[in-house]
Parts: C-alpha cells; structure tokens; sequence
C-alpha cells in the first residue's frame, strides 16, 4: 500500500537542506507521496529508507526512453488522469508508419515529407518523434538495411516492428546501439524479445487485446530483467479506443496497478485522411503516450500537434514570454511600436500580423502574468500606468525619432491617461490581429516629430 506524505516525512532526514530543490522535508515528503518526483532526488536519503521507501517513491507510470543522444525522447510517467490536477508530465510522441516493401525512391520521398514535418507556433518548433517501421515482406537482413538507412537519414529515433524476433535481432545488430523501441513482445514471443531487449538495452512493446493476460506478460518481462516496457491493448476501432484508454490510466495512476503501469502505444488504423487525424486527435486527447499513424500531409499533422503543445503546457504555469522590446525586421527610428500583453499567443499573433504587414516595427511586451488583453485588464493586471512604467523601463524614447505608440483596440481606455499623464502620443489599434497589417499600411504615418 502506499504511504502517505507523513509517512514518507518520518523516514525522511528532515534538515531541510533543499538539496532535493524543495524548501522543506515535508514537502519533498508530499511530493513524492503523491508520485510527483522519486526518492533519489534525495542524496541524503538512508538505504534502510530507500528500501522501505521503494514502492512509495515510484511513479505510477514508467518512465520510457526511446532512442539516445538528442534522438531520445521520453513518455509515460503520468501521475495524474486530468490535467488539471496538476499536470502531465511528459508528452505523447507522435510516429510515422514506413513499411518495408517501399522501393528506394519511394522510401527517400517519405522520409524529405517528414523532415518538413516541423511547425513554428507560439515560439517553439513542434512536430513528430519517431519512425516506425513495418515489417511485411522483406527478409531479416533486407529489413535491417532498411532500419539502418532510416536511422541515418532522419534525425528521429525508431520503433522496429515485427512479431518475428529474427527480423528484431538482424535489425538490432545494426542499429541496436541508437535504442530503438522493438515492437511487439506477445505471449508466443515474448521470452526471445525480452532476451533481445536486455541483451541491446531497448525498450520493448507488449501486445495483448486481453488487458488480464497483458498484465502477466509485464510481470512474466519483469521476470526476466526487463522493465522498460510500453504496452499495446490492441483495441483499433474508435467506438472502444477511448474506453480502453481511460480504463488503463485509471488502473495506472488511480488504482497504482503496477503491471499495467507503462505508456500506451496506439496504431491508428483510419484510411482516410481526416478519418485518420480525428482518430489520432481521440488517442492524443485520451490518453495514448504514443501515436502511430501513415499520413505525412502537414495539413494532418498540424492539427495533431497543436492539440498536442496545448495538451502537455503546465496549466499552473501562465504561458508567457519575456517582457521586452522586440524587433520586428530591420527597423529604424522611424519604425511604429506596438504594445500587448506577454501571454505567448497574443505575442506571437501579433508578431505575425506584423511580418506580414511588411514594416519593421517594435512591440513593447508589458509583463501581465501571462494573461491576455481582455484578461489582463479585467484582473487590473495591466493599466497605463504600467505601459508607461514598462516603456520607460525599456527606453523606448531613446530608439525611436517619435512620441507615439498603439496600443490593443479593446483597451482604448488607456489612451486618455497615457497621453495627459505619461506625455505619449496614442493611437489605438485594432481590436483583431488580423487588422495589423492593414492598418499599420493605412494608419501609420512615420517621422512624427516628439
């Protein structure tokens, strides 16, 4: 039975030395209690507490490496069934499917479609994780060749599948050292796969459509040295994909049942297109760790993804950036500024309608605790006193030749106090972002004077 934070607390040195990064024991204690952070993060802790802290201190969820270097990426260790409990710990990796009877030039094409599979939004670079490569018809050596020219052409780490563990092996000898995730271990194979798996140091895949003999095949892997699993429940059809999903998270980090307390693997089997990012979109949602699916149309992706970036931010972290003076293009004395919020959207949308309307320009970002325009000024967390504070703060006066900065449509309030009390000449924007363009063309008139 887990123990609960106070427990945890008593075996504990309790000097709160803040070397495990919390101020205290007892919230150190809490945390792991509630399977936010192991024990080794502790360096003081004793060895009689290790061990009989061992199982409080486990994640309810393994935590899985795919690949190395900067290929790796890491799923599972969930510790919560709604995000906003707290929040999820590491996100689901998205795989494009390639299969082994492509021809060379056919090969090649796909893997310039993934590499173009990366996407810019709100400042960071998203886009997919893995290869997966299908065996079907090509013999053990054919198929290696193939994983090996995969491995060296793309950047991403690679899931081997095969239920044929001559085909793993031969593919392991040659790419073995990069820790590609061998799928799929099942009650026929299971001991030659584990064997591979611990022999190569990869993490292993389970399959079973029964959840009950699931969970003896991770405890009969577990036997055998190998505890870096991730498990497929088989389930492909939309209807039972969402109840399986929730059924195996809720017996993970709920109900703390170990031998189902891995990351889920899911294949999506829609053929068309849309059909096939909706799915991807439902396993994404609810609770797949990873995503396998054939389309490599950036219009499938982005969708996917951007659930994905939305899914995996920290909801008890406000999504913001910096609060600076951004440059925009090569500006000039001359060159408009804007002002807004530094809720990470709201700039980034911004600094788009600003690209496109083809003007260098400055954007003052006023520090608002990561809200939004409206947001902000209904939680009093912007004013014209603090635009000011903030303009003068990163000296706007001293880069531009003019007195005049525009400031977000729904916030025209402002304009009355920032041009009697702070001696700025105020233009109100838009209201939407998509109006920057054309009204910066229209409105602004550069070379105003002080």
């Amino acid at each position: 039975m887990a123990l609960t934070g106070l427990q945890i607390y008593k075996l504990l040195p309790r000097t709160n030395c803040g070397d495990c990064n919390f101020p205290t024991c007892m919230a150190f204690a809490m945390a792991v209690a509630t399977k936010r952070v192991a024990l080794d993060q502790c360096p003081h802790v004793s060895d009689e507490a290790r061990s009989a802290l061992a199982e409080a201190s486990e994640p309810p969820m393994k935590l899985v490496s795919i690949g190395t270097g900067d290929k790796k990426i890491d799923i599972g260790q969930e510790t919560v069934l709604f995000r906003h409990e707290e929040r999820f710990q590491h996100e689901a990796g998205v795989a494009v499917l390639f299969e082994d009877n492509l021809s060379d030039a056919e090969l090649e094409k796909k893997v310039e479609e993934i590499k173009k599979l990366k996407f810019l939004r709100v400042g960071e670079e998203i886009g997919v994780n893995l290869v997966a490569l299908k065996h079907n018809i090509a013999d053990a050596e054919t198929y290696a060749s193939i994983s090996k020219k995969l491995s060296e052409s793309t950047d991403l780490p690679l899931i081997l599948m095969s239920d044929d563990p001559s085909v793993i092996e031969a593919s392991l000898k040659a790419i073995g050292d990069e820790k590609p995730l061998i799928y799929a271990a099942n009650k026929s194979n299971f001991e030659k796969m584990a064997n591979m798996a611990k022999q190569f140091g990869c993490p292993l895949s389970v399959y079973s459509e029964k959840l009950e003999e699931l969970a003896d095949l991770t405890q009969d892997i577990k036997k055998l040295g190998v505890d870096n699993l991730v498990i497929d429940p088989g389930v492909r059809q939309a209807p039972h994909i969402i109840d399986q999903l929730t059924r195996l998270r809720r017996l993970a980090v709920q109900k703390v049942f170990r031998p189902l307390g891995y990351p889920v693997i899911m294949f999506v089997d829609e053929e068309e297109p849309y059909q096939e990012t909706i799915q991807a979109t439902q396993c994404m949602c609810k609770y797949a760790n990873l995503i396998v699916m054939r389309g490599t149309n950036p219009w499938q992706l982005l969708p996917l993804l951007t659930v994905r970036q939305n899914i995996y931010t920290d909801p008890q972290v406000p999504n913001a950036i910096e609060d600076k003076l951004y440059e925009i293009g090569t500006v000039t004395p001359d060159s408009p500024v804007l002002v807004t919020t530094n809720f990470s959207l709201t700039y980034f949308t911004v600094e788009s309608e600003v690209e496109n309307s083809k003007i260098p320009s400055y954007i003052s970002v006023v520090e608002t605790e990561g809200m939004g325009v409206l947001n902000a000024y209904a939680g009093d967390k912007w004013s014209a006193e603090k635009i000011a504070k903030f303009l003068e703060k990163q000296k706007v006066r001293e880069k531009v030749n003019h007195n005049t900065i525009i400031i977000p449509g729904l916030v025209a309030v402002f304009r009355a106090e920032l041009i009697d009390e702070y001696e700025w000449n105020v233009i109100v924007g838009p209201e939407e972002a998509a109006r920057i363009p054309s009204f910066l063309r229209n409105e602004w008139k550069p070379g105003v004077s002080k």
